[in-house]
């Protein structure tokens, strides 16, 4: 945990970019399935820029000073007022932060889901019985369940990736989520979103694509606990910051676990 003052060493500041507005957000298709899924209106990506040059090291440092920021936290008010989340009333003390693996450039990684008995030829997903959930298949039990056949058909470091923890989140969805019949709305709605959060640059000798960005999942505490993304630990609730360290912009993308809006 980051718990220093950042006024000690050579502290970040950050001003919201407005205009950078993921396409995810804006786009109707998705909207309606993030609808179907119980996220829209809790699950969201605000960018800032900030002026100091970024280094992975320092992530604690600046994750810190970022819920500290006076225009960050005045951005953040805002939203969480308009989607009804606690507001973050009180000084944010520390911060747990935690590296999240970011390599992926295509969506091979998923290519295993589509032939281990998950999915059938026409890709709808397999149905199977499970004590608590009335109406469970065997995509979610692969992404839930260690002690499932299929577990780790997509293997522990894949799994790791911010690429599949986003493909889960979705999968997963919020409280009243209407799960898909086939796997294709995930996919193509994982692509989207991660193309819109994810800054890749192409090598112009060897030609190769590579991700410049630094992805890190963080949660920060106040004097009374943890006070973002939650007050309390749940899997769909989450925040990720996401720093393109050339632009030096960074985007913090969230999602508040509960009952999503159910018009557009």
């Amino acid at each position: 945990m980051a718990g220093e003052r950042c006024e000690f060493e050579q502290a970040f500041s950050f001003s919201p970019l407005p205009s950078k507005k993921p396409s995810f957000l804006q786009d109707r298709d998705t909207s309606t399935l993030l609808m179907k899924w119980s996220m829209l209106g809790r699950i969201s990506a605000q960018s800032y820029s900030f002026d100091q040059r970024f280094y992975p090291y320092s992530s604690d440092k600046f994750a810190l000073c970022f819920f500290r920021d006076p225009d960050v936290l005045s951005s953040l008010s805002r939203q969480m007022t308009a989607e009804a989340w606690m507001p973050l009333d009180k000084p944010v003390v520390s911060v747990d932060v935690e590296p999240v693996p970011c390599t992926q450039v295509s969506m091979e990684l998923f290519d295993p889901i589509y032939s281990c008995g998950i999915l059938r030829p026409s890709g709808h997903v397999v149905k199977c019985f499970h004590d608590v959930y009335p109406d469970y298949d065997e995509l979610r039990q692969m992404l839930q369940e260690e002690d499932s056949g299929h577990y780790y058909v997509v293997g522990r470091e894949a799994r790791g990736e911010f690429l599949f923890r986003l493909f889960k989140h979705l999968c997963l969805g919020g409280e009243l989520c209407q799960y898909e019949d086939t796997i294709d709305p995930y996919i193509s709605t994982t692509k989207q979103i991660y193309k819109d959060l994810i800054s890749a640059q192409k090598d112009p000798e060897t030609k190769k694509i590579s991700v410049v960005s630094t992805v890190f999942k963080v949660c920060a505490y106040d004097e009374s606990g943890q006070c973002y993304p939650g007050r309390r630990e749940e899997e769909q609730t989450f925040a990720y910051l996401i720093v393109d360290p050339f632009k030096r912009h960074v985007t913090l993308f969230y999602h508040c676990y509960g009952i999503g809006n159910f018009t557009l």
